[in-house]
């Protein structure tokens, strides 16, 4: 039998088969998404009920100030091209943090390099205060110097998380694979790459955010390109606190619709994932 379809039966399809038996009666699956939209929609409203009541007290801005806000900043302030500018580098940086981090990530399976990507993960302690001067001299333009801010933010966060997972691979997988008689790269390919595809996706998804967070200061530093955070402290500037919050709210959503987008992606990519999670305390 061909050694690629063993392997596939062997590690992969094991937890898809063990899907169809965690489903659980038809009812209760056509009830969970009812009542997570109800959740949801409690909690809006628990929000707003909230916010409502912090704005009659001068603590924040009305919700229909911040809405008239928006659409001012929409007509007047081209919302649109710096929401654009603001997306298009950060999804940029997320590729770097993740193509660099994984990188790292699966060459702890050599024990020599294991103490390099450890020491990447440590830098996560550190601020960008001293490097970001560092950066400067390095970097040839403004958007060179953000996008290593970034990265430089995500990287770190990104490795820990999947480091931790290659180390937790069962040494069995390994030794089946070899079993077959594998060459060593195609035991990194099948048992480290393709087997713990699902949680890197998890963990690409979790760190993600990290740039929307970091976005006002990196944009804040160089300003020559725009984007939502030089926006946002142009705002602030000029004590637009609704402006402000409407801005805080664009991110807001802009950022959960990237965080629903990578989980319908690592659903798509891994559908045996979504049962792993369900049987998961």
């Amino acid at each position: 039998m061909d050694t690629q379809i063993v392997l596939d039966r062997a590690i992969p399809a094991a937890p898809a088969a063990r899907a169809r038996t965690a489903r659980g009666p038809r009812w209760g699956r056509a009830l969970a998404p009812r009542a997570s939209t109800v959740y949801a929609a409690a909690a809006v409203a628990a929000i707003a009920l909230a916010w409502d009541a912090a704005a009659g007290r001068g603590a924040l801005p009305a919700p229909g100030d911040v809405l008239a806000a928006l659409a001012r900043l929409w007509r007047e302030r081209g919302l649109a091209g710096e929401l654009a500018t603001s997306f298009a580098l950060n999804a940029e940086a997320i590729a770097w943090s993740a193509a660099l981090s994984l990188a790292l990530a699966y060459a702890t399976v050599l024990p020599p390099l294991r103490p390099f990507a450890g020491a990447v993960s440590k830098l996560r302690f550190t601020g960008l205060v001293g490097w970001g001067f560092v950066f400067t001299l390095w970097s040839r333009d403004g958007h060179q110097l953000k996008l290593w801010m970034l990265v430089f933010g995500m990287a770190p966060f990104f490795v820990t998380s999947m480091a931790s997972v290659v180390a937790a691979i069962p040494r069995e997988r390994f030794d089946h694979a070899r079993t077959l008689r594998m060459s060593p790269p195609r035991v990194v390919w099948e048992v480290v790459v393709r087997g713990t595809l699902d949680q890197a996706l998890e963990v690409l998804r979790q760190n993600a955010a990290i740039g929307w967070m970091m976005l006002t200061m990196v944009e804040g530093v160089v300003r020559g390109e725009g984007g939502l955070g030089a926006l946002m402290l142009d705002e602030q500037k000029h004590l637009h606190l609704d402006a402000v919050f409407a801005l805080i709210l664009v991110v807001l959503a802009v950022g959960v619709a990237q965080d629903h987008a990578l989980a319908w992606l690592r659903r798509a990519a891994c559908p045996y994932a979504e049962a792993a999670d369900r049987r998961a305390p």
